[in-house]
């Protein structure tokens, strides 16, 4: 899948989905974005959202599963069913590349020993990992965008 594709979407991913936008349209009845959820909530219909509503898509998907409502509403196998939604669209896709970078440079301290591992605060809601072993030093930064490496030194 490439930006831009259409993403096909399953039954179960639109039967969870769909109250969620009704809900979020109902909410937002006057919002300049309500045109673009609409759509968004027409496409979810036909089982197949364009790519120009894919981030918008991401979005809903995102809030759905980070604020705990479908699990606790349509149980764990709708969970997993967003989730596999959820990696196909743009933000799922950002994602998942920057845990193959940071995969990529773990994989630099194979072998290692650990000499420091230690975390601190950056934000509110943004935390820094750093390991430094005898070859180098890594931070990971995690955040709610996502995980990603903040600095790496050799030596």
């Amino acid at each position: 899948m490439t930006a831009g594709d259409p993403i096909k979407l399953e039954r179960l991913q639109r039967d969870v989905l769909a109250p969620q936008l009704d809900a979020f349209l109902a909410a937002t009845p006057d919002s300049p974005s309500r045109e673009t959820f609409a759509a968004l909530r027409a496409a979810i219909n036909t089982l197949e959202v364009p790519g120009e509503l894919a981030t918008r898509l991401g979005a809903i998907t995102e809030i759905a599963l980070t604020s705990g409502r479908v699990r606790a509403a349509h149980g764990p196998g709708a969970e997993l069913a967003l989730w596999s939604l959820y990696q196909k669209t743009p933000q799922g896709r950002d994602a998942a590349a920057s845990l193959d970078a940071l995969n990529r440079a773990l994989a630099n301290l194979q072998g290692q020993s650990i000499e420091h591992a230690g975390t601190v605060a950056r934000a509110p809601g943004a935390y820094a990992l750093t390991l430094k072993t005898t070859g180098c030093q890594l931070v990971i930064r995690f955040e709610p965008a996502g995980v990603r490496l903040e600095s790496v030194e050799f030596g």
